[in-house]
């Protein structure tokens, strides 16, 4: 059992492990907010972007 201790005791006080998850999650979870903008307004600014292109093509 001592053998075991003395192996996991270095691991106890290290947060560089987490410290990455956590920025994973970070960039997770604004990854899912860009998409859920772009999914709501995107197809309002495709109409609006288009548009003036089609009509400053067609004058």
């Amino acid at each position: 059992m001592g053998k075991l201790k003395n192996r996991v005791t270095p691991f106890v006080g290290d947060e560089s492990g987490a410290t990455a998850i956590e920025y994973g999650l970070i960039a997770a979870g604004l990854s899912i907010v860009i998409a859920a903008a772009v999914a709501i307004g995107g197809e309002a600014l495709n109409t609006v972007l288009f548009g003036k292109i089609v009509d400053a093509v067609s004058q």
